[in-house]
C-alpha cells in the first residue's frame, strides 16, 4: 500500500513527512475516546550521518488541552540514517475529543557530534463527523 503524506518538513537537509489516519476500530466514541494512527518517515538529504536521539511532542486536544510528550528514541529505535537514507515508523494517539493536532522536533546528532533540531511538521487529528 502506497502511503500518502499529506505534511512535511525539512530542517537542515532533513525531512520529516507525515501520513495520518483516524481508526475508527481502535476508537471507543461511546466512551469518549478518539484514536489516530500516524505514519512518519524521516529522510536524510543532507551531507552527514545523522542519529535521531529522542523526541519532543505537542499534543493538543479539542478542548486546547496541551499534552507534551518527551523521550529517547521513536518506538524503542534511535535510527542512524547516512546520507540518501530513511527511516520510517508508525505510532499512535489517543484523544478524549474528536478534534485536536500534533506537532513537535526531533534532536539529532551528526557525525561531527553536533546536535540539533528537526522540525515534526503541524498536523490535524480529525475524526469524520459520521465517527461522533
Amino acid at each position: 500500500m502506497k502511503e500518502l503524506f499529506q505534511h512535511a518538513a525539512l530542517t537542515d537537509g532533513i525531512t520529516v513527512r507525515v501520513a495520518v489516519n483516524f481508526l475508527p476500530e481502535q476508537s471507543r466514541i461511546d466512551a469518549g475516546k478518539w484514536f489516530w494512527v500516524y505514519h512518519i518517515r524521516i529522510e536524510n538529504g543532507s551531507g552527514h550521518t545523522v542519529q535521531l536521539l529522542s523526541r519532543f511532542w505537542r499534543i493538543t486536544d479539542g478542548r486546547g488541552l496541551i499534552n507534551y510528550v518527551e523521550g529517547e528514541g521513536v518506538v524503542g529505535e534511535q535510527p542512524v540514517l547516512a546520507p540518501g537514507q530513511s527511516h520510517d515508523y508508525v505510532s499512535g494517539c489517543p484523544l478524549t475529543t474528536p478534534h485536536g493536532s500534533m506537532e513537535g522536533h526531533y534532536t539529532f546528532r551528526r557525525d561531527n557530534g553536533e546536535l540539533f533540531e528537526v522540525a515534526i511538521p503541524f498536523f490535524p487529528l480529525a475524526a469524520p463527523a459520521t465517527a461522533g
